[in-house]
């Protein structure tokens, strides 16, 4: 009886730290007017600081809407154990198939889900503070350059003028690699991969090897600029 006794003593303790009296409609609308003005600052910054090609406004939307709904579950969480129980099963349940294609997309994912959780705790200047953080370092992670660009160099030239071409390419960088060749009658097509800090040095010397045409192409992970 006594370890019943001590049992239904932590039952209760554990209930009565979820009772949340306090839990109203201005302190919902209140969670819910933050959390949408965070989740707009996070929309814009995507917008502005997301330099890609193609530019996923479905994603954008998706890490907008995310933090009203994660809020309002910390609200639910906050106020009732069984409700806790409860969406923890639901959740545990759910699997999400959509493979996210940029690493940097990760990042504002995690960010909304901040947003949500502190908006959810009315840790309003957390929620701030780190949103001014996140924005400063990714404008300086995004203008800061390290190193040299990969390219992508594809040029056409004859039996003759293979050799020089290829020693022009490694002259200028140390990292180079052919990647394809494709022989034909009337000559050679390379594929090859390089890094350099500006390519304009390899475009001009390449006219003076005899290369017939060529195309340079600047890529950044899987998106090309």
């Amino acid at each position: 009886m006594k370890a019943v006794s001590t049992l239904d003593h932590i039952v209760r303790n554990i209930v009565s730290h979820y009772d949340n009296p306090l839990m109203n409609t201005s302190l919902v609308a209140s969670v819910l007017l933050v959390a949408m003005a965070l989740a707009a600052y996070e929309f814009a910054v995507y917008r502005l600081v997301s330099h890609r090609a193609f530019y996923n406004k479905s994603f954008n939307i998706c890490i907008a809407v995310l933090p009203l709904f994660i809020s309002t579950i910390i609200l639910c969480l906050q106020s009732s154990l069984v409700i806790t129980l409860g969406t923890i099963g639901a959740l545990a349940i759910i699997r999400f198939r959509t493979a996210v294609k940029d690493p940097v997309d990760m990042v504002y994912l995690l960010w909304s889900i901040h947003i949500g959780i502190s908006c959810g705790c009315q840790l309003y200047e957390v929620a701030v503070l780190t949103a001014l953080a996140v924005t400063v370092f990714l404008l300086i992670l995004d203008r800061f350059s390290l190193g040299r660009r990969p390219f992508v160099l594809v040029f056409h030239c004859g039996p003759e003028a293979e050799k020089a071409a290829l020693e022009t390419i490694r002259s200028v960088s140390r990292r180079s690699r052919v990647k394809s060749r494709n022989y034909t009658s009337d000559g050679m097509d390379y594929v090859v991969e390089f890094a350099a800090k500006d390519p304009a040095e390899l475009t001009a010397r390449l006219r003076e090897t005899g290369v017939e045409k060529f195309s340079i192409i600047e890529y950044d992970s899987e998106d090309i600029i």
